[in-house]
């Protein structure tokens, strides 16, 4: 069998050089993160960017394993990962339908403050039935502890993005939104107009954000292990803290102290 010419030798190299990586890049798994979620994850400056995208990429990278991380809303995010189109999908708060649905590692990403937030004007709120009847923006997917998921006495506006319900909140067109204390200080940076227009009224709940797996991809209960794997080397070796520094977040605390709505009806309950 006749040898090929060397330009056509080199050619097929090159051909099957290219053919391989692609390859190796088609099987990395894949890790949906939220697309509009800043700062803790989202699509800005063509690239996913964001406090828990670096905690996510610093845990696989010191556990050595690749991923590669894909931009989605959150509710497409968190389907393409129940169905295990995907491997995971983050920014999560855990409650009883997606602890059922969903595989969950023992790390979590971090935790913050969900707040109620009002009209600068408006009184502070120290129980769910103080807004019985009130409209709330509440943004699509997400939930807010089980106190205030199992409310049944306020009326829910559904928004797309946080700004949304904040905006609705300026026009008088909901009395309250429901959101995490650090997006809605970056979201008020990225739009001054609406800096001192609103004011916290209470602390909703503290919950802990996670990276959820599918309970359906392959590679999944693996990439688990491996995570958990690589966020206990990142916070033993203090790469956890730097990210959370850099991002100014290092403690996730807001100026509204005491215990939180979830807490205190938990409390309640509990008390004979």
């Amino acid at each position: 069998m006749a040898c090929p010419p060397p330009r056509i030798a080199v050619l097929l190299a090159q051909l099957l050089s290219l053919l391989w990586g692609g390859a190796a890049l088609a099987d990395l798994p894949r890790i949906g993160a939220e697309d509009d979620w800043y700062p803790y994850t989202a699509w800005r400056n063509e690239r996913i960017e964001g406090m828990s995208a670096d905690i996510v990429r610093a845990a696989f990278a010191a556990s050595e394993s690749p991923i590669e991380l894909a931009p989605y809303p959150y509710s497409r995010c968190m389907e393409l990962t129940r169905s295990g189109s995907l491997a995971a999908c983050f920014n999560t708060t855990p409650d009883s339908s997606i602890r059922a649905e969903f595989l969950l590692p023992q790390e979590m990403l971090f935790s913050d403050d969900i707040l109620l937030w009002g009209r600068n004007n408006a009184d502070m709120v120290d129980d769910l039935d103080a807004i019985r009847g009130k409209r709330v923006a509440v943004t699509i997917g997400y939930t807010y502890g089980e106190y205030f998921d199992g409310y049944a006495d306020i009326r829910r506006i559904p928004v797309r993005r946080d700004i949304n319900g904040f905006l609705m909140l300026q026009r008088d067109r909901v009395d309250y939104v429901i959101a995490f204390r650090g997006t809605t200080e970056a979201l008020l940076r990225d739009n001054p107009e609406l800096v001192g227009e609103f004011k916290a009224l209470a602390r909703v709940h503290r919950p802990r954000l996670y990276l959820s797996f599918s309970r359906h991809h392959p590679q999944a209960a693996a990439l688990l292990q491996d995570f958990d794997t690589g966020m206990r080397q990142i916070r033993q070796d203090g790469t956890y803290q730097r990210i959370l520094a850099n991002w100014q977040l290092t403690d996730g605390q807001s100026p509204l102290q005491g215990s939180t709505l979830q807490e205190r009806h938990n409390n309640k309950t509990e008390s004979p």
